[in-house]
């Protein structure tokens, strides 16, 4: 049976869409959209996947682990290397949660938003 949905588009809720876009296509060399404001950022991905940012009044950041404000959304990155790729998102604005319950097999890092995404070997 052929799937009954394909993934073309993930969405993330933030306070600055063209802030957290631009941290993502850093990050991901992914390309911005020719249509991206001020109220909804986007990125695409060579084989057309969509990667927005839509503003939202109010937004709260998730503070990973803390369920009273929980992760709202959760991307995974596989890299080559687990320290190089942490120190070069660090550099580009990302956080580090005390919290690394992965060891040496994952990272958990946060985007300037505050979304939690983890970091993988290959």
């Amino acid at each position: 049976m052929p799937p009954l949905m394909r993934l073309t588009a993930i969405t993330l809720d933030c306070a600055d869409p063209q802030a957290l876009a631009a941290f993502y296509a850093r990050a991901t060399g992914f390309e911005a959209h020719p249509g991206s404001d001020t109220d909804f950022a986007g990125l695409t991905r060579e084989d057309g996947l969509f990667l927005g940012f839509q503003r939202v009044d109010g937004y709260r950041a998730p503070q990973w682990p803390d369920p009273s404000l929980p992760q709202q959304s959760h991307l995974d990155f596989t890299v080559d290397d687990l320290d190089e790729a942490e120190t070069v998102l660090l550099e580009l604005g990302a956080g580090r949660p005390e919290y690394q319950p992965g060891g040496d097999r994952w990272r958990v890092l946060t985007d300037p938003a505050g979304h939690p995404f983890c970091l993988t070997l290959v």
